[in-house]
């Protein structure tokens, strides 16, 4: 039993030494999702501000803005590890408020998965009425347009659009407000050894 623990030890010492891979992962997969999704509402400010504005949020061109700047500029910071822990907050503010306002209605799922992979889907009917959709657009598809060279890279869906990839980014951004940047890959990291 000795042994065993002291394998079992030696190997998390071993792992400890690379710690630093599972946050400079997150952020190098979160980074590009903000900053292109941060871009494209500080381009098209007017419009986001419009559907804002359909969604009840209140001062929607001030949260336009806002949502846009926090997730280029959050990107940028994640990509960098700088201010990985600080900026984690407003942008799981975000995510909050865009699962809140913009995909609750439609239950978890993005797509309209023919199974349900979580317990917890509340739009059941969105589901099958999704499946219904895509037969349909398929039938009109495959009479009216070319269907093999419009789903030959791949497969044709209709988007339920829940709250799935909102809660996903929160679920990573929250693991990077407790663990921090990482170490090495960071300024974060250096920052603190500089100051050291």
């Amino acid at each position: 039993m000795n042994s065993l623990n002291s394998t079992y030890q030696n190997i998390l010492s071993q792992l400890s030494k690379i710690e630093f891979i599972s946050p400079l992962l997150l952020r190098i997969y979160l980074a590009p999702i903000f900053i292109l999704a941060g871009h494209n509402k500080l381009n098209n400010i007017e419009n986001v501000a419009y559907w804002f504005n359909s969604l009840n949020i209140p001062a929607p061109e001030l949260m336009a803005w806002l949502a846009g700047l926090t997730e280029f500029g959050g990107g940028i910071l994640l990509l960098f590890g700088l201010g990985v822990r600080l900026i984690t907050i407003p942008l799981m503010f975000t995510m909050v408020v865009a699962a809140v306002t913009a995909h609750w209605q439609f239950g978890w799922h993005v797509l309209p998965e023919a199974e349900l992979t979580v317990p917890w889907e509340w739009r059941n009917d969105l589901i099958s009425e999704a499946a219904i959709r895509k037969e349909k657009a398929i039938d009109i598809l495959q009479e009216y347009g070319n269907y093999e060279w419009l789903s030959e890279t791949g497969n044709f869906t209709v988007l339920k659009n829940g709250i799935e990839f909102a809660a996903t980014y929160f679920v990573m951004l929250l693991v990077l407000l407790f663990n921090g940047a990482g170490n090495y890959l960071s300024l974060d990291y250096w920052l603190v050894r500089y100051k050291k």
